[in-house]
């Protein structure tokens, strides 16, 4: 499909393309889905790809301040680390790509992103954007959009890993 393309620069998501952090992503959220009295097998599929805060706030619970709700998750899944492992071939591609020309945009906060990518053993790049550098996290396309801002290039030159 690519053969002979040229891009400008790569941007890849996080979790779920070059690191696998489900097993403790769902370790953390089913905690907290639990004291919150939701349905785990209903819930736990809307917490991949988006920011704590946008999606504890969706819920709409009553009488939860989503603000610390979403700071307190964010440092239960800081605290755990286990089982968060590189994508299979992941680190010797970022390793083999110029350093300037790629970047993760991750909806995950850049504390918690740095301590997955150090668990999996994935290459920090030098170009990252995460949740606290965008104000609408994904779906919309800002993370990459921004990514591709600051690598000097137009976002439709990159070939984006989702």
């Amino acid at each position: 499909m690519f053969a002979g393309s040229k891009f400008a620069a790569f941007l890849f998501d996080m979790d779920g393309t070059v690191l696998n952090s489900i097993a403790a992503a769902e370790r953390v959220w089913t905690k907290w889905a639990e004291r919150h009295g939701l349905d785990i097998a209903t819930f736990l599929p809307t917490i991949h790809g988006k920011r704590a805060i946008e999606t504890i706030g969706g819920l709409m619970l009553p009488g939860v301040d989503v603000v610390a709700e979403a700071d307190a998750l964010l440092k239960a899944e800081a605290d755990d680390l286990e089982g968060i492992v590189p994508i299979p071939g992941a680190v010797s591609f970022l390793e083999s790509l110029p350093p300037e020309r790629w970047a993760i945009a991750t909806s995950a906060p850049r504390e918690l992103a740095l301590l997955r990518m150090q668990a999996a053993g994935i290459p920090v790049p030098a170009m990252m954007v995460t949740a606290e550098d965008v104000t609408h996290g994904k779906p919309a396309p800002d993370c990459f959009l921004l990514a591709a801002k600051h690598l000097g290039v137009e976002a439709r030159d990159c070939l984006v890993f989702e």
